[in-house]
């Protein structure tokens, strides 16, 4: 007894029962025609039956076109009833027929029997739609077949005609599935589809999708096309320049350059792997055309392989006495620097291979680092280069480009060892504190492997991509200051700081290097022309103001300038510069020394302050208004002056009781901190003690002695912490014609590194409280003091360094 199996649908009213035909890769469409070649048992008794019984069969697509007896639920239930139009055996068994799509139709149900399997039918009816909605979607999917069938090689333009024939929107849309291609599912959900209108939307959507990949498709092929036609052309204009210089006999020339590169790489030291790489580029070089691009490339790279000092060294001199007088012959001062080289050589002299060190010189402009380096190289018998840092902000500048850009080169690190011609040279980096990053990548961090002398034995750049040896390289760096050095790049460096030179180091540094050079610069070194010192020290207190030298020399080379006008235009032979020739050959004073206020003064006190230039007296002034308790502050400071006036201030008001003031006196009143010369900006941890003196004369009324300046820094417990620049400091001191300087404590240790003429004249105070600056610099401040704490503060270990020479 046949079994029967009811499908998700249940439906019975209606149907009609047909012999089923799997198909595989297929979908039949109503009004499509079709042959079909059928093999498989079951469809061929499927065929039979529908023969015999009215010619009417059901096809439908299997999900998995591999299965061979596909079951009832590997078949989709949406299918195509069909007639058979004509049916032939042929010899192997294989059956042809010929079938025309009539109607939709959903299985219901399943019907197995012995040689074939049966199914109930519902017939599905389309339903109608308006027809200017059927004309309009005609009409915009016809014009989207047009663009399809121009794009698709495959199909013809016989299938636009015979679709422009069809008026039916539903058999519109059935025929052209036909002509699109489409995967299986597609299809089929097609197929399932009973609205025309939906079916030609979702036909639409697919051929739009087609269309674009089509031209996608055309664009990659039409610039494949071009390329090949492009490398044709390119291999046949070579091969005619081969034949050419083949005719010309500069192929002859071509292998020439390479026998001389190849005699190169036998010949120099390479190290193992930059030989390796050589060998390489060479042997692909003799495989490659003389004229073409990237033999130009090779060429190159190899010539920068065989153009650095591989293992060649100058001869270092290590004679400590004769290194130490040509520093001296060169610069005047600079102690320190002087001895640490001379230490290395000392050292050097001792161990036949040393890292070297890498110093990085600290100071103003114009105190001589750069000069310095060349001199340190003279010294040491190591060739000179140089690389100047400022504004440089691609990392591609320190580590080069990589081969594979058009114009690559190495980096400055390279170029410059090229230059120098040695593997030993002094490699002077300058401003490195004026490097800057972008998106370009961070040149300090480049550095980084340059200056370690635990990497930079096998430093790579990126043009180069072999490692070569910079340990035995001496670097001195330069710098204005040290906050705009990262850390991780000052941490690999050896900090050796030069402070401005005084009025009498200036006057050495003018008579014995500065003036020879700029009379013989400007031809009149044989003329009767001669400097006294009160000249040169008028040049340097009133037509400069600097820690350096260079503002000097630009003035020296003015009066050279006028001495030789004078001289040619034959108003003068002889020529004695004194402080009135100085001022007719400059013109007026340009700067007045800074001085001290002309009596003492309530609320006004002198500070130190430092600078990338040098030191300057800095006035500091405090107005007491009536007022809220507002704190104003002027005179362009930076945040952490700010810092220090706020901290200054709660300090007062924390001992108002001591300073005999109300505890709520800060209510009554306003306080206005103004620092002058507010077009300089000017920010350190140095005015703590400075501004908390000029609050407490403000508040007070006790007068500020006029003879005395201070720097030094102030927590809210009143202590005096350290501060730099202490030499600056005190030269700003002794041009101001001050008398007394107090500065921390923690300072002390410095002042033996002072020159003792530069200290000549001056009261040195060091102080550890701010109870002792009060004490030094306001008058009456012991008075004002009760009784009890008077000896606390006369006791409190107020250091005087009385320096009169």
């Amino acid at each position: 007894m046949p079994v029967i199996r009811t499908s998700r649908s249940g439906k019975r009213g209606g149907l009609e029962r047909f012999p089923l035909l799997p198909l595989r890769d297929m979908v039949i469409f109503p009004q499509m025609v079709v042959p079909l070649f059928v093999a498989r048992e079951k469809s061929v008794s499927a065929l039979e039956m529908a023969v015999n019984s009215g010619r009417n069969i059901f096809l439908v697509a299997q999900r998995n076109a591999v299965t061979e007896e596909p079951s009832t639920d590997e078949l989709y239930e949406t299918g195509t009833i069909c007639q058979i139009l004509q049916l032939l055996k042929l010899p192997d068994g294989t059956v042809k027929v010929l079938v025309e799509g009539k109607h939709r139709g959903v299985i219901v149900a399943f019907i197995e029997q012995r040689d074939c399997l049966l199914v109930d039918v519902q017939e599905v009816k389309e339903p109608s739609i308006p027809t200017e909605d059927a004309k309009a979607h005609i009409r915009v999917v016809t014009a989207s077949f047009e663009s399809y069938l121009k794009l698709n090689s495959n199909s013809s333009q016989d299938a636009m005609d015979a679709i422009k024939a069809i008026q039916d929107p539903g058999h519109f849309a059935d025929s052209l599935v036909a002509h699109v291609s489409m995967k299986l599912p597609e299809k089929q959900q097609l197929l399932s589809t009973i609205s025309p209108i939906e079916r030609l939307e979702k036909l639409l959507i697919h051929m739009e999708a087609e269309i674009e990949i089509l031209q996608i498709d055309r664009k990659i092929k039409s610039r494949v096309k071009k390329q090949i036609e492009k490398n044709q052309k390119e291999y046949y204009l070579n091969e005619q320049i081969r034949a050419i210089q083949k005719e010309l006999g500069n192929k002859e020339d071509f292998k020439q350059e390479i026998r001389e590169l190849e005699e190169k790489s036998r010949t120099i030291p390479l190290s193992n792997e930059a030989r390796t790489k050589a060998e390489g580029e060479l042997k692909k070089l003799n495989y490659m055309s003389p004229m073409s691009a990237e033999a130009a490339v090779v060429r190159n790279y190899l010539e920068w392989i065989f153009s650095l000092p591989w293992g060649k060294y100058s001869e270092e001199r290590q004679d400590v006495p004769a290194a130490e007088a040509i520093l001296d012959e060169d610069h005047y001062g600079l102690d320190k620097v002087k001895e640490r080289i001379l230490e290395y050589l000392a050292v050097q002299s001792l161990v036949p291979v040393m890292k070297a060190p890498i110093i990085c010189l600290v100071g103003p402009p114009g105190v001589g680092k750069t000069s310095l380096a060349r001199s340190v190289a003279r010294a040491t018998g190591r060739n000179f280069v140089k690389m100047s840092l400022g504004g440089v902000r691609d990392e591609a500048e320190i580590r080069g480009h990589r081969r594979t850009y058009v114009g690559s080169m190495p980096g400055k690190i390279i170029q410059s060892m090229k230059k120098a011609g040695t593997s030993n040279p002094l490699f002077l980096l300058d401003e490195i504190d004026k490097m800057s990053s972008d998106f370009r990548g961070d040149p300090s961090a480049a550095l980084l492997e340059v200056l370690d002398p635990e990497q930079n034995a096998i430093f790579s750049d990126h043009f180069m991509d072999i490692d070569f040896d910079l340990s035995r390289v001496m670097f001195i760096t330069t710098a204005n200051s040290l906050h705009a050095i990262p850390r991780p790049l000052l941490d690999r460096l050896e900090v050796v700081r030069l402070e401005g030179y005084t009025e009498q180091e200036k006057l050495h540094i003018a008579k014995d290097h500065l003036l020879p050079k700029q009379l013989k610069s400007h031809g009149i070194q044989d003329l009767n022309v001669a400097f006294n010192d009160s000249s040169l020290v008028e040049i340097i207190r009133h037509y400069t103001r600097e820690a350096g030298v260079r503002s000097l020399e630009r003035e020296i080379a003015n009066v050279c300038r006028k001495v030789a006008r004078s001289y040619v235009s034959g108003t003068r032979k002889k020529f004695i510069i004194r402080p009135a020739q100085v001022r007719e050959y400059l013109g007026a004073r340009k700067i007045m020394p800074s001085t001290l206020e002309a009596g003492d003064n309530i609320g006004v006190v002198t500070g130190l302050a430092w600078t990338e230039t040098g030191g300057d007296l800095l006035s500091i002034e405090v107005a007491v208004l009536p007022g809220s308790g507002k704190l104003t502050i002027t005179g362009k400071l930076g945040d952490v002056m700010q810092e220090s006036a706020h901290a200054a201030l709660s300090y007062v008001r924390s001992r108002a009781q001591l300073l005999g003031l109300a505890r709520d006196f800060h209510r009554n009143y306003d306080i206005h901190i103004h620092v002058p010369e507010g077009a300089i900006p000017k920010d350190g941890p140095s005015a703590g003690i400075t501004m908390a003196t000029a609050i407490a004369s403000a508040l007070t009324g006790m007068l500020v002695r006029k003879d005395i300046a201070m720097t030094g820094e102030i927590t809210l417990r009143g202590r005096v912490l350290a501060i730099g620049g202490l030499k600056e400091k005190l030269l700003a001191a002794r041009r101001g014609q001050v008398k007394i300087v107090i500065i921390p404590k923690d300072n002390e240790k410095e002042l033996l590194e002072i020159p003792s003429d530069l200290l000549k004249g001056l009261s040195v105070r060091l102080v550890s409280h701010i109870d002792e600056v009060l004490t030094c610099s306001l008058r009456g401040y012991l008075e004002l003091t009760p009784t009890e704490r008077r000896p606390q503060i006369r006791a409190s270990g107020i250091t005087t360094t009385a320096i009169s020479h």
